[in-house]
């Protein structure tokens, strides 16, 4: 019951056509699964039904041994023809110990008992071992096709097509033919093909595909709109700011698509054990058929009670419950997290989110808002208006929500005529420039030590620009950010899930950090750090963490790859738009709620508990019924239950990753 090579291959031709030519390959993908798991539940139906009639045969009737077999043989290969031609694949292509080869031999030395000196026949046993062994791998299909469905949610936000305007015409084209700087429209009810700029209209626009939250987001001109949303009111004109390869939507896609590559501990156990296992039970079964009857001295009269164990054990042995159920638990819980906005690039990674205690925030649109806007000025040498003119001709070309603040405190500066020029930006400091023959340096106390203005601090709580002018203090501008609403919440449901410290690392002010760290209650805090100070806290927090444990480090992807990279996984906050929380992070949240990172570390725990619960009642059952086998005690249908049956129950409970409150 273990996916085939084939069925591999498949689903990457089926994704390469996916990026090519639209959603067809995933509907027609989609459809097969669907008629594949009908056709099987026919062909039980009917196996059951021939069962029974070769059963009443068996009882009304005094046939021959050889007769009785024909008879079986009709079901046994109705049902079986396909789990005997994979075991003789794998025997073609020198990989014969898998499942299909175990039950195989399990089945057709049943057929065989029969035919011994003084044994019973055990033909309807055999039938029924290939009949259960069916019915385990629709139950796979089923549980493999609905996590296959929670994750494919996400591939219903690739657009079909896009309107392009083109030489006064609107052309409908496929996305991939969209070129940087076009304009596209978008009508309501479709999805935005590609990520740009608003240049007209007015639209409120569904992201439930990307962040789980169906309340609409407003969207006007000048707004940025990113590939996947939805539409919902009005016609909208987008300026395209990435091709379709760049854009949201294709990275996200491919996200989901590379997620079930990377197999977590406990996956890669479990292949490398079934590898060495299966060879082992293969030689034990065989031991166990043959010693015991050599040693007695009575070979042929005991034969066919010990070959019958042999393959009691052979089918109670066969690793599948295992194999199946625990991808399957990862890729059931990877597909209920994208449903809750939190895509995870892997397995591995849900076995780290499940061992997390220190969670480490960036400060900066991680925990607040990011959305800066200025509370005061305080100038020295100028006037409040002049203070505020300059800075924001500095800032014109900065990126950072500081600047973006700046700027939108005094609007005027793009039409007043002043030239700006050699910009530099200095790292962990802030920006100089050239506003007309002025050098004019916008940034922290640490940049006007390095210029040597004599500046002074304010007692204002806040980010506390500083403005120097030809080397002379100028004044200062208060800047504020708001605290997220959920972020309290967040950190109470991190300290209830047993996080031991919550740590926050911010270029902010020490007053700042002091007042955002008291009213979240945080463990710790530290400030007016830069970047690499940031990388060598978290060292230091990785070098402090306990034996099994992992640090998560939370920032919103953009200034902060070399820690997310570093931290034992890196969860990026908002990855609406931010190609870096894509690219650096491990986990990223597609909306801005810290709540969300509690929710991803429950969701992991949850999926590494039901993993264990079935490896634990797998290996239980079958480690019981092979001792009662050891002793004459179990049946053939007791171990069609210890493999088959197990393995039903595991894809069962495999199924309830898919779903975390």
């Amino acid at each position: 019951m273990i996916p085939h090579e084939h069925h591999h291959h498949e689903a990457e031709t089926c994704c390469h056509d996916h990026h090519q030519g639209g959603c067809e390959c995933h509907e027609h993908h989609h459809h097969h699964e669907e008629g594949g798991l009908r056709q099987k539940l026919l062909l039980i139906a009917a196996t059951v039904v021939l069962l029974v009639v070769a059963v009443y045969i068996e009882h009304s009737f005094s046939l021959p041994t050889w007769q009785l077999l024909l008879i079986y043989l009709v079901p046994y290969l109705l049902i079986g023809h396909e789990t005997l031609h994979e075991a003789v694949e794998g025997l073609a292509h020198g990989e014969a110990l898998n499942e299909h080869f175990l039950m195989a031999v399990a089945t057709i030395g049943a057929l065989c008992i029969g035919f011994l000196p003084g044994a019973e026949t055990q033909f309807p046993e055999a039938v029924f071992v290939m009949l259960f062994f069916q019915v385990g791998e629709l139950f796979e299909g089923y549980a493999e096709g609905k996590s296959k469905d929670s994750i494919a949610h996400l591939m219903d936000i690739r657009p079909d097509v896009a309107h392009v305007e083109r030489g006064g015409q609107v052309l409908s084209v496929s996305p991939e033919q969209v070129e940087v700087g076009e304009t596209i429209v978008v009508r309501p009810g479709e999805k935005i093909p590609l990520d740009g700029v608003i240049m007209e209209g007015t639209t409120a626009l569904n992201t439930i595909a990307l962040t789980g939250e169906s309340m609409p987001r407003s969207a006007t001109i000048a707004d940025e709109v990113i590939s996947g949303c939805v539409n919902l009111q009005g016609v909208i004109k987008v300026r395209t700011t990435k091709s379709y390869g760049q854009s949201t939507v294709a990275k996200i896609i491919h996200l989901v698509e590379d997620a079930g590559e990377h197999k977590s501990r406990s996956e890669a156990f479990i292949t490398r054990f079934a590898r060495i296992y299966t060879p082992i039970v293969v030689g034990a079964a065989v031991l166990l058929a043959l010693l015991p009857p050599l040693l007695s001295g009575h070979f042929m009269d005991i034969f066919a009670t010990w070959l019958y164990r042999a393959l009691m054990f052979l089918v109670v042995s066969c690793p599948c419950a295992l194999v199946i159920s625990v991808p399957l638990t990862f890729f059931g819980g990877i597909g209920g997290a994208s449903r809750r906005g939190i895509l995870v690039k892997g397995a591995n990674f849900m076995d780290v989110l499940s061992k997390v205690d220190t969670v480490v925030f960036d400060k900066t649109g991680t925990l607040t808002h990011g959305q800066f806007v200025v509370e005061a000025v305080h100038p020295d040498q100028f006037d409040e208006h002049q203070l505020l003119h300059l800075a924001a001709h500095v800032e014109h070309f900065s990126t950072h929500p500081i600047g973006a603040a700046l700027r939108d405190a005094f609007p005027d500066e793009a039409t007043d005529g002043c030239s700006v020029s050699e910009v530099e930006e200095v790292a962990g400091q802030g920006v100089k420039a050239r506003v007309g023959n002025d050098l004019v340096c916008v940034g922290n106390a640490k940049m006007m030590e390095a210029i040597g203005a004599h500046w002074h601090d304010c007692t204002h709580i806040g980010t506390i620009i500083h403005v120097a002018v030809n080397g002379i203090y100028a004044g200062h501008i208060v800047i504020n950010d708001k605290i997220k609403a959920d972020s309290a919440a967040a950190i109470e449901a991190l300290q209830q899930l047993g996080v031991k410290r919550t740590v926050m690392l911010t270029g902010d002010r020490e007053e700042v950090a002091r007042d955002v760290a008291g009213k979240l209650h945080l463990t710790h805090y530290e400030a007016a750090l830069l970047p690499a100070d940031k990388v060598e806290r978290v060292e230091r927090l990785l070098a402090e963490r306990a034996e099994g444990q992992a640090l998560a480090f939370v920032g919103d992807g953009i200034n902060d790859a070399p820690v997310l990279a570093r931290a034992d996984v890196g969860i990026a906050m908002g990855g609406l738009g931010s190609d870096a929380a894509i690219e650096a992070a491990d986990v990223v949240l597609m909306d801005d709620k810290p709540t969300k990172i509690a929710l991803a570390i429950r969701i992991a725990r949850r999926t590494l508990g039901i993993a264990r619960q079935n490896v634990g009642f797998a290996i239980g059952v079958k480690v019981a019924v092979l001792l009662l086998a050891a002793f004459g005690l179990a049946t053939m249908w007791m171990a069609v239950f210890a493999d088959v049956g197990v393995t039903v129950l595991a894809v069962l409970n495999a199924m309830r990753a898919l779903h975390t409150r």
